[in-house]
């Protein structure tokens, strides 16, 4: 497996990743994939590549994209300031808990980090198993409410 950026026509596979991206708690009902078109969650992935702050990079496993990692500034569930980009990550189902996740926040912590950014944010829901991995690659929790956590990750660290 190899981590690299993501190519301009890939982009579209950003709508897959988006509603991968959607935690569904156990026993829940997956919701239907048209949610991924309401304004609060096309914020994650419309005329993505269009700033220079939209970064994207891919999990490619003997050519098959298995998973993705992008950030922009926006105003999303995670925004902190218009500073600092948000997170989204995801995998396909059958590739999550095996180190992938790990490996594309990896590569963009590093990225953002070559690029000047201060830090980086994202929003995570307190059930979702993924909140272990960020804590582990250093984001700390600056907000909570009853179901998620706002986290933030200083690069400079």
């Amino acid at each position: 497996m190899k981590i690299r950026k993501m190519q301009r026509d890939e982009y579209p596979l950003l709508e897959n990743f988006l509603y991968e991206a959607i935690f569904i708690p156990n026993g829940v009902e997956p919701p239907p994939k048209s949610i991924i078109y309401r304004p609060e969650l096309q914020v994650y992935i419309s005329e993505f590549g269009t700033s220079k702050h939209d970064i994207a990079f891919v999990a490619d496993l003997d050519g098959k994209i298995v998973g993705a990692v992008w950030v922009r500034i926006m105003n999303d569930y995670g925004h902190i300031d218009d500073n600092t980009p948000s997170f989204v990550i995801s995998l396909y189902k059958e590739y999550r808990r095996k180190g992938i996740g790990t490996a594309l926040m990896e590569e963009m912590l590093t990225t953002l980090k070559a690029r000047g950014y201060e830090q980086a944010s994202l929003s995570v829901q307190k059930e979702n198993y993924a909140a272990k991995m960020y804590k582990r690659l250093g984001f700390q929790i600056i907000e909570e409410t009853e179901e998620e956590y706002l986290m933030l990750k200083k690069l400079s660290e």
